[in-house]
């Protein structure tokens, strides 16, 4: 079982780690549903997932499951976040589309509404990169207390959003009645996130690290983590693994992190994080890695003007 990280001053808590759904290439919804239950299996209780994912529904699946067998005793066990996608980040559409992300998951409330992306689509789009006049900045002021209103009907425990940097992280703040409880994003030995995670500490805000393994095998990731010296060097030293080396990293920057993977053996080996520390040696060493981002704004939907002045903002809060 995960170590539980507290969520700023609420009161709440959150899974150190938890498990990510979202598989690039896509998977069948069986192998997703599969995955869960081994997972919960396991000792997993955070699921990170997302209406884009398409993991939503095997998810519900796996959890309604997992009652009725007995492997946990009430849907309060669990920590489940998932995320608005852009073609319903408008005031009015965000309310339906939590409503349809419950149905999807067959449950009555989530634990953390995230807002996905920074970007607003205007059109439902199949395939990228997108067309410019498909996206735009995104409306926060309006959309944000759509998502405040969520919270407040009870059908999400808490709100918050997901690669923000910290400019847009102080303008939220600047007229939020609900602060956001958690910024996800990309955080890995390679992604350090310095700048970014001393704000949000400063501010209250819970930092979740996605690709925290590199997200390798993906379109978006590769083998930099995996296939590192250093932390293989440290791995080997410490009778771990790379992955566990990478992500006991993670831990020690105070955050949470949903690691995918389908592999039963990687499942356990991710949670096995929790009874051994980094050296101030090895936690040097693995400060000094080359910083390079595997997600941007540009290589989803493509080279236009904001995305690109948006992505060079949040490269700058990677920087000491």
């Amino acid at each position: 079982m995960a170590a539980e990280i507290a969520l700023g001053c609420s009161g709440k808590t959150i899974p150190a780690v938890g498990l990510g759904t979202v598989a690039d290439p896509r998977v069948d919804a069986e192998t997703t549903k599969a995955a869960v239950l081994e997972a919960i299996k396991a000792g997993y209780r955070h699921f990170d997932t997302a209406f884009a994912y398409g993991s939503e529904q095997p998810l519900g699946e796996a959890i309604a499951e997992a009652l009725s067998l007995g492997l946990v005793k009430s849907r309060d066990e669990f920590f489940i976040t998932t995320k608005l996608w852009c073609s319903f980040a408008e005031r009015d559409q965000i309310v339906p589309a939590i409503k349809m992300s419950l149905k999807n998951l067959q449950l009555d409330y989530i634990d953390m509404y995230l807002i996905h992306l920074p970007v607003r689509m205007t059109q439902q789009m199949t395939k990228t990169p997108v067309p410019r006049e498909a996206i735009e900045p995104l409306d926060i002021e309006s959309v944000w207390v759509a998502m405040e209103e969520c919270q407040n009907l009870g059908i999400t425990k808490g709100i918050g959003v997901s690669n923000f940097s910290c400019r847009m992280l102080e303008h939220l703040l600047s007229f939020a009645k609900i602060p956001p409880a958690v910024n996800q994003v990309e955080l890995n030995p390679f992604w350090r996130q310095k700048k970014l995670r001393e704000f949000c500490k400063e501010k209250g805000i819970h930092i979740t690290a996605f690709s925290p393994l590199g997200a390798n095998g993906t379109r978006w990731g590769d083998n930099r983590i995996v296939e590192c010296d250093v932390l293989d060097e440290i791995a080997k030293a410490r009778g771990k693994t790379t992955a566990q080396v990478s992500l006991r990293w993670v831990y020690e920057q105070g955050a949470s992190m949903v690691p995918k993977s389908f592999n039963k053996q990687r499942m356990r080996q991710n949670l096995d994080i929790f009874d051994w520390s980094l050296t101030e040696e090895e936690s040097y060493k693995i400060n000094q890695l080359p910083q390079r981002k595997g997600s941007t704004l540009t290589s989803i939907f493509g080279p236009h003007d904001f995305l690109l002045e948006m992505d060079a903002e949040l490269k700058q809060d990677s920087e000491a």
